[in-house]
């Protein structure tokens, strides 16, 4: 009994709930292209605070737009900068990575200091540094964003491939007279990428807090495209007088990162080798 639970899988429950969310998330910034209750930027201010009702599902600001449709035009820009930023943060750094492991020497350790003296500026820091330059925009947080993601996965694909490398099979390919570029390409980054897509999708959680700190502060998505952040920026003054401006907008900010944050937990569950005694849950 013991030798089956030690080579039996565990239920994806994690992977699959965090599905759901994330599913419900690409959906709805799909859906906010077809189709909006209203026009996210119309204004009605006779319907300051409207209270949920069929013609506005969750009411109103104090601007009269209805929050339903700012909400899901919310999740396209915060779908859209974190697959930006962690899409190039994945891409770039993986690169460096995997050439840092193929290298070694120099190359590595230039490599390992470079993702050392960028994980010094966090993204906001950053994004204040870029704003100063270029003023504020949805680019400079996706640029921000990425920047912070390159050296994280460059570590994690670094360390990741170093240990294919001592690998029998590969140092049998090495002595068959294959390139380094050849068994990193057939051998290291196969072995690596099951690691680097569940990284990948907690970065994604990170990358829409990240965002919605950036938008909070005038640093991210500018008016008049909506965004979850500015949102609860918006809501802030009004927390006494119309609490539910804030709890929307927190509310799809805490599930999405949730959902990300369950899919990478699920992602290292299924790829992490069986263990004696594991709980199926």
């Amino acid at each position: 009994m013991s030798a089956m639970n030690a080579t039996r899988p565990p239920r994806p429950l994690a992977l699959l709930l965090g599905g759901l969310l994330t599913t419900a998330l690409v959906l709805a910034a799909a859906l906010s292209w077809l189709w909006t209750p209203h026009a996210f930027e119309a204004m009605n201010l006779a319907q300051r605070f409207a209270p949920p009702s069929a013609q506005h599902w969750l009411g109103t600001d104090a601007y009269g737009r209805d929050i339903a449709s700012q909400l899901l035009v919310g999740a396209r820009s915060t779908l859209a900068v974190g697959l930006v930023a962690v899409g190039l943060g994945l891409l770039l750094g993986t690169g460096l990575g995997l050439l840092a492991a193929a290298r070694r020497g120099w190359v590595e350790q230039l490599t390992l200091r470079l993702a050392d003296f960028s994980l010094a500026f966090p993204a906001l820091l950053t994004a204040i540094l870029l704003s100063a330059v270029r003023g504020p925009g949805l680019g400079n947080a996706v640029l921000a964003i990425a920047l912070l993601n390159i050296p994280i996965f460059a570590r994690l694909a670094r360390a990741s491939a170093a240990s294919v490398w001592a690998q029998n099979y590969v140092l049998a390919a090495r002595a068959c007279g294959k390139s380094r570029w050849r068994i990193t390409w057939e051998h290291i980054l196969p072995h690596c990428a099951g690691v680097l897509m569940a990284q990948a999708s907690s970065q994604f959680a990170l990358a829409i807090l990240a965002e919605a700190a950036l938008s909070y502060l005038g640093l991210g998505v500018q008016a008049p495209t909506p965004s979850w952040g500015r949102m609860l920026s918006e809501a802030q003054s009004l927390l006494y007088q119309a609490p539910q401006l804030a709890l929307y907008p927190g509310l799809a900010i805490a599930l999405a990162v949730l959902g990300f944050q369950l899919v990478g937990e699920g992602l290292r569950q299924l790829l992490a080798p069986p263990t004696q005694g594991r709980s199926p849950w």
